[in-house]
């Protein structure tokens, strides 16, 4: 059987389905984070306990990861991916009616189960069904949707609270999402290299726990968990900064800057790229760098230049994440999908864990403390990205002795 190619009517039929299936995901998910302040004055809370609305949900994302990957092994790509769309359109609706914060949660708690059938099954369809000379085009596109649901979920539900209210912003993006997931379950190329396993919950299991002896697969989940962390740290409290003084701006405006998003869907694509030609090391590592040059940026007090760090940073971490999850499926030598649950299982687990231990150091450090956070996550990172590159080459070089013999 063909796989899809680059030029292709099916190639661009997948692109476009996952760059709607990613836009849904992520408008849906992180068009909360520009309301955290008002949610906090709202509900009478600290910026710490306002930015559980957003941590609630990204860890009941990772948990439902291990799930929905392994779901998928029995049910098939497409199906689990269209449901986890549509129903958690359907709640995201429901949630901007909640009269109180502890409904609000639960409802992002149920928001974040049934969000993970997209991103967990995402990855392992694009493995499967897209040529590998192809994958790095494709994965950039992909990530690339994610990048503008994100920025248009901030902008969006930034606006139109300042217009209406929160209530409203999680509306309208409720129903932009319908709509976006509508075009994905009728766009999208069925499956034509996947084989439906029975549910076993004793194999699944056990395939699950031998993702961890993968030589090199740890690394990258680890490298996963650092990035996420950053950079909910980072957007989770730079909206807290910029509606105080000195620089006192409308939630709007704060919105807008998230239109910096779009350097993001710059990034995964063309560093995808580059990583196809010149090997997911070098590009990797370059990412992470670029990352934490952005950060440091941010220190400056001026506006102009806080926003090029901005803008810098999230360039670096959409770099990060497009190379390092297209890695995990190359690395993984079976049960793909779980490999990608589980890097994305870190990657939300990160995300909860640094977004709210952010929240600490902004609280007791200011901006600065977010800063020096970022940029011991990202020294980690580069780190881990090195052991990474020696293992890669030493798994290499045995393939190649093994071919040879």
């Amino acid at each position: 059987m063909n796989y899809i190619e680059q030029g292709t009517r099916e190639f661009r039929l997948a692109n476009l389905a996952l760059f709607a299936g990613g836009f849904n995901t992520f408008a849906i998910l992180w068009g909360m984070q520009p309301l955290l302040p008002d949610i906090a004055k709202e509900f009478h809370l600290s910026p710490t306990m306002s930015s559980l609305s957003l941590s609630s949900t990204t860890v009941a994302l990772a948990v439902s990861m291990l799930i929905a990957g392994s779901l998928s092994e029995v049910f098939g790509r497409k199906p689990v991916m269209s449901f986890s769309l549509i129903a958690s359109s359907i709640l995201c609706i429901l949630t901007a009616f909640s009269p109180n914060y502890h409904l609000l949660i639960l409802c992002r708690v149920m928001q974040g189960l049934v969000l993970a059938g997209l991103p967990a099954v995402a990855m392992a369809y694009l493995g499967e069904e897209i040529l590998p000379t192809s994958l790095g085009l494709a994965m950039g596109m992909y990530i690339s949707g994610n990048s503008i649901g994100g920025m248009a979920g901030r902008i969006i539900c930034g606006a139109l609270t300042d217009f209406f209210n929160w209530h409203v912003a999680l509306a309208v993006i409720g129903v932009i999402s319908l709509l976006a997931s509508l075009l994905f379950w009728f766009v999208l190329p069925p499956s034509t290299h996947f084989t439906a396993r029975k549910f076993e919950i004793g194999k699944l299991t056990g395939s699950l726990v031998r993702q961890f002896v993968e030589p090199g697969l740890i690394y990258l989940f680890l490298i996963g968990f650092l990035l996420m962390g950053s950079f909910v740290s980072l957007y989770n409290y730079i909206g807290f900064q910029l509606i105080a003084p000195p620089y006192s701006l409308s939630q709007t405006l704060v919105g807008f800057i998230f239109i910096v998003y779009i350097v993001g869907t710059f990034s995964s694509t063309w560093m995808g790229m580059l990583a196809d030609r010149h090997g997911k090391r070098k590009i990797l590592q370059v990412s992470l760098l670029i990352l934490l040059a952005g950060a440091c940026i941010t220190l400056v007090p001026e506006l102009w230049l806080k926003i090029i760090g901005i803008a810098v940073f999230t360039y670096g971490f959409f770099a990060g994440h497009s190379i390092a999850s297209g890695w995990v499926g190359q690395l993984s030598s079976h049960d793909k999908a779980q490999a990608s649950g589980l890097y994305l299982f870190f990657y939300y687990v990160g995300s909860s864990i640094g977004g709210t231990i952010g929240g600490l150091f902004y609280s007791r450090m200011g901006w600065n403390g977010v800063v020096l956070m970022i940029a011991v996550l990202m020294a980690l990172a580069i780190a881990f990205s090195i052991r990474l590159a020696m293992i890669a080459k030493k798994k290499m070089n045995y393939s190649a002795r093994h071919a040879s013999s």
